[in-house]
């Protein structure tokens, strides 16, 4: 069977209506699907263009345009062509005004002024970066949090999402038979999250690495008793560190483990302003 095309349209990068429509497929995991991404279409030839190469693909259109002009455009010619189509972002916009009393700017955020939180963020993927598989351990008192685990657990991938949410993230792989650094075991407990996994997954993603680099499948990074015993040593570390937070990530998404450790910071940060309230008068 063909794959069946979805088009994603936005006036901007697009990330907001791919990410939702990625999301959504999810939830189809036996369906072929093929997604085509138009980013910044800002004007009605554009437009149309796209609409009649959808048309032609038999495709549905789900689509991000700011503009209320595109989006009446959008609208006129889908309804000629006959396309099915998705407004990720346009009656979200009509109730927000609403419930604001206030009319939005309508402007693509790929042409709005850069912000402090946007510098924010690329300083903290920057550091990420820097301080990424224990590189520069004197880097890991600067972070706002630092990943530790096995190889394979997730760790980079993981820091650079939590850095695009404006984290200074490091992150250290935990070396069968290695002392951690010291930087790491002195930070405050709040700040070290201990990544885990379920020995067999970890067994799995090492195997298809190592095919990956071509090596043998013998290798003991990829024996299953060397993969446990890493693991057990791993724990033994955030044993002897109880106020490290632990994450399993089996079978995790990225986004699911981040929406995990951002929930518990949350959690951390309004205990703290409940056992440490303002002083009356300062």
């Amino acid at each position: 069977m063909d794959a069946k095309v979805i088009y994603v349209v936005s006036d901007s990068t697009g990330e907001t209506a791919e990410r939702v429509t990625r999301a959504t497929l999810l939830q189809f995991p036996d369906e072929k699907v093929r997604l085509k991404i138009e980013r910044r279409v800002r004007d009605r030839r554009a437009l149309t263009t796209v609409l009649q190469q959808a048309a032609a693909a038999q495709a549905l259109v789900v689509f991000t345009l700011v503009r209320p002009e595109l989006r009446e455009h959008f609208s006129l010619e889908a309804a000629r062509l006959d396309v099915a189509y998705v407004d990720v972002i346009g009656s979200l916009l009509v109730q927000i005004g609403q419930h604001l009393e206030a009319v939005p700017v309508n402007i693509p955020s790929a042409e709005l002024p850069l912000s402090a939180e946007y510098f924010r963020r690329v300083e903290s993927i920057e550091f990420a970066v820097k301080s990424d598989d224990g590189k520069e351990p004197r880097n890991l008192g600067k972070a706002d949090l630092v990943l530790c685990g096995v190889s394979r657990t997730s760790k980079t991938p993981l820091a650079t999402y939590l850095a695009g949410r404006g984290l200074k993230v490091a992150n250290v792989p935990l070396v069968l038979g290695v002392e951690p650094p010291r930087e790491l075991l002195e930070l405050p407990g709040y700040r070290v999250i201990g990544l885990t996994i379920d020995v067999d997954q970890l067994l799995g993603i090492r195997k298809h690495r190592l095919q990956q680099l071509g090596m043998p499948p013998d290798a003991n990074y990829g024996l299953r008793e060397h993969v446990k015993a890493e693991l057990e040593y791993a724990h033994t570390i955030f044993r002897d560190h109880p106020e490290w937070m632990v994450v399993d990530v089996t079978n995790c998404a990225i986004e699911e483990t981040a929406t995990i450790i951002l929930e518990a910071l949350k959690d951390i940060d309004e205990l703290k302003a409940l056992t440490n309230p303002p002083l009356k008068g300062r």
